[in-house]
């Protein structure tokens, strides 16, 4: 400021010119030394770009990935519930390194009561689903849950893990191998060169877990033997043969112990797989069948054909063919044949309970035109599984391939079974089924029905991240489950917005404040709550970036291109931020280092506001105007009083003791004050008179509000103005209003004469994840409470009721049993 600008300013009620007083507080939380750059590059903390992965965020030009192909025969051995299968690996090494060794995962070890997993499992804790609970002053005994009883004794009963009987090259000859724990080193007759190829078969075996007692990714699944349920298995088979770890430009081998958390990252290869079950049994399965003349009647496959083109689902296998097959078993076997062509992995589900539904997706383009959406199951899906399964996952596939490519496979799966929700290429495992009542009919609650569109529309999505995009979810668990969970979340309210999705903003606030929270960078087996680190909070913060930050045109171009640039290659977090800020034209350093790599949270707080006035420097207009504000101040209490009880003042009593001061207060204008006005006036150069004048005339309102960062994450400072005249203005401030003072900065709003501010609201549309509404209002409000008084209720109240069976209750008379029924 020069000197005239310098007293422009006029800041009602208080006479001295304190221009200079929101900016200073701005700055009191800021002192020497302690500045944090919020808006520091994040190149300094990513790896540095190379010829395998550009600064764009792009591959390199000379990027490269392993490929591993299989040919796999494998039985399954009902009565006994074991695996017995043999492979032929073929690797294929276009790295630029020669190996002497290959590593390959055996994650079915991860089940024997020596491994890693097992021996670090806690007794309770943090993060810890089971085996049991205790009080941290040991007031109150620990418990031990049936659960884990049931898996202790399941683990006991059964001989678990991998049996490998024979590792030899193609040759013939036995390669030297050595076990570690969920992993196995397969040592090299000769040093693997670059371009070159190796083939080696390997036998193995294992006994299936039983997933209800062991909580596993797959297992089987037992009904009771009664006239009810009427008995037989459901066997779904994943992460069940010995497969290559990865090796990467970026880790070189990724032999990560499996604990169980951690998911995987593995090559991309050609799969052909020989599945010899019971010839009762149904198979879905990772690819496309060979033999349908084999396994399926004419009929069975007149009806596949018929759902290519049908405008709803068609029963390839119907129920009534479904429950013959479950009254008797059968000694004759059927070999069910798949081939998949660059896939990732390979899982497959085999039961007699199965009946099959199918619908022709038409995605069009030249990638795959024509995709089969088809859905497995026993009667105890019902009519929740005919009519919203196979109709999830063509849904799934049509917004996802909106966000990134055209699905990329002839079929996509959604299978019934004990797995709540889980994923591999081309097939999903989804848990919720109905309930068989006591006069026959299946019902379902609103919460199964919600949970059965949410999982397979969030498994079928994992098709896309991470079975295409191929992310290491071993490392980085929410570049899978993060970015679909996003995607699921777009997709489910485009489906039913009533549903609760848990990707709002107001979803992660308790998370972000709670002293639990790990940066969403961390390690999948360290962090502490899996669910809101590795889905909710990344998946929050893509929704903040498209919604509120990016704007849909640019995220969704931006989001497009990493899906795309990395369709069927392996992307690491630095490759997902530099493409988003690279294809979307934004720096958004500022925004993956504090959500991605801090645990701070979003705390705004609209602490005061100044209302402040532009002095005319004519002392005529501008002393009136102090002495009005002096008027307005409320009066000295004392004066009051004095006035009410008729003490006469004693200026009032002698009249002769007053004299040019009682008629003349400090807001009386002098000559001197006028020519000192003309003289200000003269000084000025012709623009700035021609902007002061302008200024004076217009008369405009400016409000200085003042803003403290409480919880060290900046974001954007989104405004709801509310003026006097009952009209409302939203204003959306960028974030790096941040960029300077960190903790705490003003803003300067202008409004037109007569346009008079009476309130302001921080995140009026709680689009930020603030964690604290309280301090958003100004002036502050009184805030509803969150708690009720209330009466413990059952848990299958309001959306957990099951309508369909609860109206069939019949109305009770005067004359029946008062007791309560148990809806239990």
């Amino acid at each position: 400021m020069n000197k005239h600008q310098r007293h422009l300013f006029w800041l009602a009620p208080v006479l001295s010119m304190l221009i200079y007083l929101p900016f200073a507080n701005a700055a009191i939380n800021q002192t020497k030394g302690d500045f944090e750059d919020k808006f520091r590059q994040l190149d300094e903390s990513l790896p540095t770009p190379n010829v395998y992965r550009n600064a764009a965020g792009e591959p390199g030009h000379q990027y490269w990935q392993q490929q591993v192909d299989y040919k796999i025969d494998v039985k399954l051995i009902e009565d006994t519930r074991r695996i017995e299968a043999s492979e032929t690996i073929t690797y294929h090494n276009n790295a630029p390194d020669t190996l002497k060794y290959l590593w390959i995962q055996l994650d079915q070890n991860k089940f024997r009561d020596d491994s890693m997993s097992a021996l670090t499992t806690t007794f309770g804790g943090i993060g810890n689903r089971g085996p049991a609970t205790k009080t941290a002053s040991g007031s109150k005994p620990a418990q031990l849950s049936m659960a884990a009883l049931r898996r202790q004794q399941f683990v006991d009963d059964n001989e678990l893990g991998y049996t490998i009987s024979r590792v030899q090259d193609s040759a013939g000859n036995d390669l030297h191998h050595v076990i570690v724990g969920t992993l196995m080193r397969v040592d090299l007759a000769q040093p693997l060169q670059p371009k070159n190829n190796v083939t080696f078969d390997i036998d193995f075996a294992f006994n299936i877990v039983e997933e209800d007692a062991v909580s596993a990714r797959a297992g089987y699944e037992h009904f009771p033997d009664d006239e009810r349920e009427g008995g037989n298995d459901i066997f779904l088979l994943a992460q069940w043969f010995p497969r290559l770890a990865a090796y990467t430009d970026y880790e070189a081998w990724t032999n990560k112990e499996f604990i169980g958390r951690g998911e995987f990252t593995l090559e991309f290869g050609n799969y052909e797989v020989d599945i010899t079950v019971p010839a009762d049994h149904i198979v879905s399965s990772t690819g496309e069948l060979q033999n349908a003349d084999d396994v399926l009647t004419s009929t069975q496959r007149k009806r596949l054909k018929e759902a290519e083109d049908a405008d709803r689902i068609v029963f390839v296998v119907t129920a009534e063919e479904a429950l013959e097959n479950e009254k008797a078993g059968t000694n004759k076997q059927k070999t069910w044949r798949f081939k998949a062509d660059n896939v990732r992995d390979f899982a497959w589900a085999s039961s007699r309970k199965f009946m099959w539904d199918a619908r022709g997706y038409h995605q069009g383009g030249d990638t795959q035109p024509l995709v089969m959406a088809m859905s497995f199951y026993p009667k105890e899906g019902g009519e929740l599984w005919e009519k919203y399964s196979t109709e999830s996952i063509i849904h799934t596939m049509d917004v996802y391939s909106r966000f990134s490519f055209d699905y990329p496979y002839p079929v996509a799966q959604s299978v019934n079974g004990p797995v709540g929700g889980m994923e591999y290429p081309m097939i999903t495992f989804n848990g919720p089924r109905t309930e068989l009542r006591d006069d026959g009919s299946r019902t379902y609650s609103l919460a199964e029905k919600r949970f059965l569109i949410g999982v397979v529309i969030h498994e079928v999505g994992h098709i896309y991240f991470p079975m295409t995009v191929n992310s290491d979810e071993r490392q980085w668990t929410w570049m899978d489950e993060g970015l679909n969970s996003f995607l699921d979340g777009v997709a489910g309210r485009e489906w039913d917005p009533t549903i609760p999705w848990g990707v709002e903003p107001r979803d992660i606030v308790s998370y972000m404040k709670s002293e639990t929270q790990v940066p969403i960078m961390t390690q999948s087996d360290s962090v502490l709550r899996l669910g809101p680190n590795a889905y909710t909070k990344p998946a929050v913060a893509l929704n903040i970036l498209r919604e509120t930050i990016l704007g849909r045109d640019l995220f969704d171009f931006a989001f497009k291109e990493y899906a795309q640039r990395w369709m069927f290659k392996r992307p690491t977090p630095s490759d997902f931020f530099r493409t988003m800020e690279e294809a979307s034209g934004v720096d958004l350093d500022w925004f993956w280092r504090g959500w991605f790599y801090t645990t701070d949270h979003v705390d705004i707080s609209l602490d005061s506001v100044y209302k402040l006035r532009l002095n005319t420097e004519d002392p005529d207009i501008d002393f009136a105007r102090e002495r009005e504000a002096e008027l307005d101040k409320p009066k000295s209490l004392t004066d009051i009083r004095n006035k009410e009880e008729g003490k006469e003042l004693w200026v009032d009593r002698f009249e002769d003791i007053k004299d040019f001061y009682d008629e003349n207060d400090r807001y009386t204008v002098t000559n001197k004050e006028r020519n000192k006005y003309r003289s200000f006036l003269k000084k000025l150069e012709p623009w700035e008179r021609k902007a002061f004048e302008r200024a004076v005339r217009e008369d405009k309102n400016y409000y200085v509000l003042d803003f403290s960062n409480k919880g060290g994450l900046v974001m954007p400072i989104i405004l709801e103005l509310a003026f006097e005249d009952g009209t409302t203005e939203e204003m959306r401030i960028p974030a790096e209003i941040w960029r300077r003072t960190p903790k705490a900065v003003s803003k300067l709003i202008v409004t037109e004469k007569g346009k008079e501010l009476v309130s302001v609201t921080v995140d009026p549309h709680w689009e930020t994840a603030d964690v604290d509404v309280e301090n958003n209002h100004y002036p502050r409000q009184i805030i509803p409470s969150r708690i009720e008084a209330y009466k413990s209720k059952p848990r299958n109240t309001y959306e957990y009721r099951d309508l369909m069976n609860d109206v069939k209750t019949e109305l009770k008379t005067d004359d029946d049993d008062d007791e309560d029924e148990d809806d239990n």
